[in-house]
């Protein structure tokens, strides 16, 4: 049975309408030059300016407060959202763990992606890491070996580690980005479990990367880098087989 034989086409034009009006909430906060932390025109004023009625309205300031676009403060009014990447890392998520139970494609996807951004973005980073910097780094990596050889867990340390990396080049974006990644990768791996993780060859791993970077070779960080998530496509792989 078709989607369109459930729903009523009433009810494809009426989420239309919505998705258009959202949509005209946002070009009007680009006219209007406002910014993160500005106040927004009153209900009233964007009924008006939009030619919609309150409860429509409502319903579309509901979606994109929901997207992260707007922050409604009760008994203060509608403001221009700060940066927040919450609503991505929660629908990345969702996805990347729904199709675990099908093929595993967008969970195997989303890996590429952050191969992708690590891989390709670690020659713009290493000639501007710091001496001061890159203890940071190799003292990520002393936890993770403490830890390894312990038989413990170090995501906290993994994750630092990964975000050390890239934050010299002072890109706000790319490291909410990097964030939202680890956190879907997290789930994931959460998702699909641990056992096999072979911790002191992970450590070992990161090792050689840092051991790159502070010899400034690009091209290994790089390789290192671009086979780092092998085992994780390996693990999501098994995973969807055995289900």
């Amino acid at each position: 049975m078709s989607i369109s034989s459930v729903v009523p086409k009433a009810r494809f034009s009426a989420q239309a309408r919505l998705r258009a009006l959202q949509a005209d909430i946002m070009e009007l906060i680009l006219e209007r030059d406002l910014d993160a932390g500005d106040p927004m025109p009153t209900e009233g004023e964007l009924c008006e300016v939009l030619g919609v009625g309150r409860n429509t309205l409502r319903e579309s300031l509901k979606v994109l407060q929901a997207l992260g676009v707007i922050e409604i403060r009760h008994g203060f009014g509608m403001f221009v959202a700060p940066s927040n990447f919450d609503a991505l890392a929660d629908g990345l998520t969702f996805r990347g763990r729904l199709s675990l139970r099908h093929e595993g494609l967008e969970a195997l996807q989303l890996v590429d992606i952050r191969q992708a951004l690590e891989a390709g973005l670690i020659s713009a980073s290493i000639p501007v890491v710091s001496q001061e910097h890159l203890a940071l780094i190799e003292a990520a990596v002393v936890k993770m070996e403490d830890l390894a050889a312990r038989g413990e867990q170090f995501a906290e340390a993994d994750a630092e580690f990964h975000r050390l990396l890239f934050e010299p080049l002072e890109n706000d974006l790319l490291m909410n980005l990097m964030s939202v990644f680890w956190k879907v990768y997290r789930k994931i791996h959460v998702e699909i479990g641990t056992d096999g993780m072979h911790l002191v060859d992970t450590a070992a791993a990161h090792r050689n990367i840092y051991d790159a970077v502070a010899a400034q070779d690009a091209a290994t960080a790089a390789q290192l880098l671009n086979c780092h998530f092998d085992g994780i496509r390996a693990k999501i792989r098994a995973f969807v087989e055995s289900d």
